[in-house]
């Protein structure tokens, strides 16, 4: 078998290759071996599955595993969305979590994310003590398993349905009587995931009205590389948009924590701006106070928003493990990052696609205001920002060759503005003249080389991309 590692997020891999049961159940073991070193087996674990291919199938073998070594597993009932699971952990007071997904990942691909016992994603020392008892696992050929009727009769494990609980914890965190009576008509791109139904449920009967589009579920993902919210994978929601009717678009990944929004017009708002967006909402309409956390791919827009709100910001590598954790550690009003991913305070130190939904229908309701005139307002504060970003497929026997190159890449501007820095705290970033930055990042998850840029208009952002790909011998 391939060496099993854990990513930004989890350990993900090809179905039917690497990600087979059993590969599931040796990580499953690994898992039980580090509850149980670690003394956190008490209060039992939340096993949870997406949308993807055998994803019940995989959680149950999880389930299994975990009641062989006498830890008792709370199973939901059906899919649901990696957040959903993480609020069941502490909803339960459970030790951990399991949630098979591969997010965003393209259909082939499923994993295993890890959640401790306050809803945030593992941290890496958790996820290697993990990755290290694997070998020993195998070695002693030491998987234990329990039938799951079986373990299900001895009371191990007890299937449960969280999203009752769910649904109504995300109502009080928002003004659902005034989004109902706003009257808008709320168009939804659930792209085939967990959190389809979701918001149609959350916000009942009203004057608002949710259509949602791909809402059934279906582990093929149809039409698009990936279920991510981004605009190239959105090309139907757009097209209704723009064709009128809408007061804006939301959509969710495939695991239901990561948001897009697109305007009343069709056109997407990209994730920088998104999360501009909803600090601001936080900060100047809710009027909260707190520390912004955000990783490296993150607008420069929330440095602004936090000088100008006297709100400390702080810088992290990319993948919630490392946001959750300084949102923990500082109690933080917000935590986001470029792949669409927002957490809030009060709420559990994870992504949220759903509840960053709903905030941002409070938002017009209480702003009064389109989307895009709030992206307007937002822009006549901080300044205009945009942002983009290209992923390269390689080659496993071109990435060093590629990382080299951007280890040694020295250029003196990038689309016309000069270069004044560059560090590597994750990947190899260039700071430009004006707080403009190119980064080369090389993603944990997947063979991809990403590209992003975020540059004052959208003209310099794809002259910095391709001035990126120039940098490493590459090209779309």
């Amino acid at each position: 078998m391939t060496d099993i590692k854990f990513g930004t997020d989890g350990w993900r891999a090809l179905i039917a290759e690497e990600f087979t049961f059993d590969n599931v159940r040796i990580v499953s073991q690994a898992f039980a071996d580090y509850l149980r070193k670690t003394n956190q087996t008490s209060q039992g674990v939340v096993v949870g599955f997406d949308t993807r291919f055998a994803g019940s199938a995989f959680a149950a073998a999880v389930a299994e595993v975990l009641a062989a070594n006498d830890i008792h597993v709370g199973l939901t009932a059906s899919y649901l969305p990696t957040p959903a699971l993480s609020y069941s952990v502490l909803n339960r007071s459970a030790s951990a979590g399991v949630m098979i997904t591969a997010s965003h990942n393209p259909a082939r691909y499923n994993g295993f994310k890890v959640k401790m016992s306050n809803g945030a994603s593992a941290p890496e020392d958790v996820t290697r003590a993990i990755e290290d008892a694997v070998p020993n696992v195998i070695a002693r050929n030491a998987v234990k398993q329990l039938p799951l009727g079986e373990a299900e009769s001895r009371g191990l494990v007890e299937t449960f349905d969280i999203r009752p609980a769910y649904i109504a914890t995300l109502r009080d965190l928002v003004d659902i009587e005034a989004i109902r009576a706003a009257g808008y008509n709320v168009l939804v791109d659930s792209m085939y995931g967990a959190a389809g139904g979701l918001t149609a449920d959350i916000l009942g009967e009203g004057a608002t009205r949710v259509v949602e589009i791909h809402a059934m579920q279906n582990p093929a993902f149809p039409g698009m590389r990936a279920p991510e919210p981004i605009a190239a994978n959105l090309g139907e929601q757009l097209s209704m948009l723009a064709s009128g009717g809408y007061a804006v678009g939301l959509s969710t990944d495939g695991d239901g924590d990561r948001f897009g929004l697109a305007d009343e017009r069709g056109t997407f708002i990209t994730q920088l701006q998104v999360y501009a967006l909803l600090t601001r909402y936080l900060l100047e309409v809710r009027g909260e106070r707190g520390h912004i956390v955000k990783s490296i791919t993150t607008s420069r827009m929330m440095d602004r928003l936090g000088a100008m709100f006297d709100c400390p910001v702080i810088e992290t590598r990319v993948g919630f493990k490392y946001l959750g954790e300084k949102m923990e550690e500082t109690n933080a009003l917000i935590a986001g990052e470029e792949s669409g991913g927002y957490a809030f305070r009060g709420h559990i130190p994870e992504r949220d696609g759903i509840l960053s939904g709903l905030y941002f229908l409070d938002y017009m309701v209480r702003a009064g205001k389109t989307p895009s005139q709030l992206l307007a307002d937002l822009f006549a504060t901080v300044g205009r920002h945009e942002y983009d970003r290209v992923d390269i497929t390689l080659r496993a026997d071109e990435r060093d060759t590629i990382q080299a190159r951007a280890a040694a890449a020295d250029p003196k501007e990038i689309a016309g503005i000069p270069v004044v820095g560059r560090d590597q705290i994750d990947g190899f970033r260039f700071h430009l003249e004006g707080g403009w930055w190119l980064l080369l990042r090389f993603s944990g998850t997947e063979p991809l080389l990403r590209v992003y840029a975020e540059m004052p208009s959208s003209e310099q952002v794809q002259d910095a991309l391709q001035a990126g790909m120039e940098l490493v011998g590459v090209a779309l």
